[in-house]
């Protein structure tokens, strides 16, 4: 059972969300919050999976409370479900260490979906966003590869590509033929020396250095 907590600061949306998410068989909804505070005490309480989170709240908003739950609770996913898709929420939203995107106005489908690829490891990004974060890599200047694969081994590498199309751990073992524990010691070397801590951030970089391209996630 997936366990999920909702942070969103208007009622509606959160009745909205525990209707959706309560047709799914295997998505439990375990609390609430209406901002980015209240979801920060409530994780070490009701030990959510997922966070699905808003991103302009009053008081502590999503970013800052993206970062402080990837701080203080690691293996929390935080999943951004808002009305804005801004370059600089978008951004900004990622470099807090989201696990994934998504608009609010996403099928019912997509979002149930979005949380169980969230919870098993995945990064979900929305096709509206991708865009933008497309356009923001391809006005970056490149930088050449030589410079990542200097640090990265050719497994590391190959770990890094799958890592970047969203697929778990367990999926690249299967690609792979390793265990999944092996994937994840390659992954948390593949952060280390790329200096990231999420496997958001992660993608990036590769789409930065043209090992992946937005269109296979």
């Amino acid at each position: 059972m997936i366990r999920v907590l909702l942070c969103d600061d208007q009622d509606i949306v959160l009745e909205g969300l525990q209707t959706i998410l309560k047709s799914a068989s295997d998505i439990e909804v375990v609390g609430v919050a209406h901002d980015g505070a209240e979801a920060l005490e409530k994780v070490p309480q009701v030990h959510p999976d997922v966070v699905l989170m808003d991103l302009k709240m009053p008081g502590m908003n999503g970013i800052q409370a993206t970062r402080e739950i990837g701080n203080q609770f690691p293996g929390v996913h935080v999943l951004v479900l808002t009305t804005y898709d801004a370059d600089e929420w978008v951004f900004d939203a990622i470099r807090s260490g989201a696990s994934g995107y998504l608009l609010k106005d996403a099928p019912r489908q997509e979002l149930i979906a979005a949380v169980k690829g969230t919870a098993s490891g995945k990064s979900h990004i929305d096709p509206n966003v991708a865009g933008k974060l497309l356009t923001h890599i391809s006005h970056t200047a490149p930088a050449p590869q030589s410079t990542i694969t200097d640090k990265l081994n050719e497994r590391e590498l190959a770990v890094l590509k799958l890592l970047a199309r969203g697929l778990s751990n367990g999926d690249i073992a299967q690609r792979l033929y390793l265990s999944e524990g092996t994937i994840k010691n390659y992954v948390s070397s593949i952060f280390d020396k790329l200096g990231v801590s999420d496997r958001t951030q992660a993608a990036v970089i590769a789409f930065r250095y043209g090992l992946a391209d937005l269109s296979d996630a």
